[in-house]
């Protein structure tokens, strides 16, 4: 006699797992994940006593303009990692702060806090 807590089993095979799609399957064959968006894509979140803010880096492969960084007034040139940062409380909202948004290079972003110490 089975057991009620065990998964039944479906058509195609047992539940619970998994199984690749095959070339000629409705689902067709899983997209290849780009590794370097998911490292880069996601901003995080930093508090300082200036407020909130979100910071997003730019690998070296990405960086394609030339920006200058507030930190230290000089350029950020294309081909080197850097650091976007945008504040998230705003006093004109989210979209504001997205709009003022900064290259910074990651040195002065991160003596940046020691001011405030």
């Amino acid at each position: 006699m089975p057991r009620s807590n065990r998964p039944r089993r479906t058509a195609a095979g047992k539940a619970g797992f998994a199984r690749a799609a095959k070339p000629g399957s409705k689902h067709g064959p899983a997209p290849e994940l780009d590794l370097e968006r998911a490292r880069t894509g996601v901003a995080r979140r930093e508090s300082a006593p200036d407020g909130e803010w979100m910071v997003r880096l730019i690998t070296a492969g990405r960086a394609e303009k030339t920006y200058i960084c507030p930190g230290c007034s000089t350029a950020v040139p294309p081909g080197s990692a850097h650091l976007v940062v945008w504040s998230e409380d705003h006093l004109f909202g989210a979209a504001a702060g997205l709009a003022e948004r900064r290259h910074w290079h990651s040195n002065c972003w991160t003596s940046r806090s020691y001011r405030y110490r």
